[in-house]
């Protein structure tokens, strides 16, 4: 049976982060030799001996904390990649992505995070982002609003952005994994926005979002240790998203494409602007 969780199991989910993060993470950070990087899927997409130490330590201590739930983590999902089709069912699920942003990580830049999401049947009910520089957490509950807990213990409510009109938004872009002609689409609509930037890791980037620093998330690749924290975030802080054809998101989802957006009507806003024609989606998403 799925229990419902509290502030104070966010806290300790928070603790195991900042514990994998001081002894996996940090102590590599700028000291990674060679042989500790390795290409995944692709060259852009690395793991190091950084995360996967991390994930062990992780998936143990969660393991403790939530007996009986199934951990996907991202790396044991890249081993055996049927982990993700168990997340559908699971009375309780725990996604682990345990660095993100490693191609900063690896390129010494401190810009990179560590998130964690816990869910029932394919619904996120929690989520944490930390940030191992600034050890502070970014957390949400479903129904019980977002926050940022800092190291102190002191808190701050979290808040989307306040809607604009489209070419006063500032977006964060993802459209390296689209397919073309969209691809070419979207890029070509670009500078219509106020401004474009991508981070390469999406744990700030949610950040970001939730606390009113950028009005637009766009993302197309979906593993769901990379979005579903960040979503309920997102969600939680006031926030509207959909898939690109306007239906709603969830963990389940690999594919469809998300947009981000204060509300319903800057999502609009931003899809006409980004694609060019409304396709029918307007209608679909209200």
């Amino acid at each position: 049976m799925s229990r419902s969780l509290t502030h104070e199991d966010l806290r300790r989910i928070t603790a195991i982060l900042a514990e994998a993060a001081q002894v996996e993470i940090l102590p590599r950070f700028r000291h990674l030799p060679a042989q500790a990087v390795r290409g995944k899927s692709s060259p852009r997409d690395l793991v190091t001996d950084a995360d996967e130490g991390a994930e062990r330590l992780i998936a143990t201590r969660m393991a403790k904390l939530f007996p009986g739930a199934v951990l996907i983590g991202e790396e044991a999902s890249t081993r055996n990649p049927a982990l993700l089709n168990m997340l559908v069912d699971a009375d309780l699920a725990v996604l682990i992505d345990p660095l993100d942003g490693t191609r900063n990580y690896v390129a010494g830049l401190p810009l990179f995070g560590m998130m964690v999401a816990v869910c029932h049947k394919g619904d996120v009910l929690a989520g944490v982002i930390y940030d191992p520089i600034t050890r502070d957490a970014a957390m949400a509950l479903r129904g019980e609003g977002a926050w940022f807990e800092h190291e102190d213990g002191t808190q701050e409510v979290l808040k989307v952005a306040q809607p604009a009109p489209a070419e006063d938004m500032d977006g964060i872009i993802a459209t390296g994994s689209l397919p073309e002609p969209l691809r070419q689409t979207v890029n070509g609509n670009l500078d219509k926005l106020a401004s474009m930037s991508y981070l390469r890791c999406a744990a700030h980037e949610y950040r970001l979002a939730a606390s009113g620093h950028v009005h637009l998330l766009f993302y197309n690749k979906l593993m769901p240790w990379d979005h579903a924290a960040g979503w309920l975030l997102h969600r939680e802080a006031g926030g509207y998203s959909a898939h690109f054809d306007g239906s709603p998101y969830k963990p389940t989802h690999r594919s469809g494409g998300l947009l981000y957006a204060p509300d319903a009507g800057s999502w609009h806003a931003a899809h006409r602007l980004l694609f060019g024609e409304d396709n029918g989606v307007l209608q679909r998403a209200e």
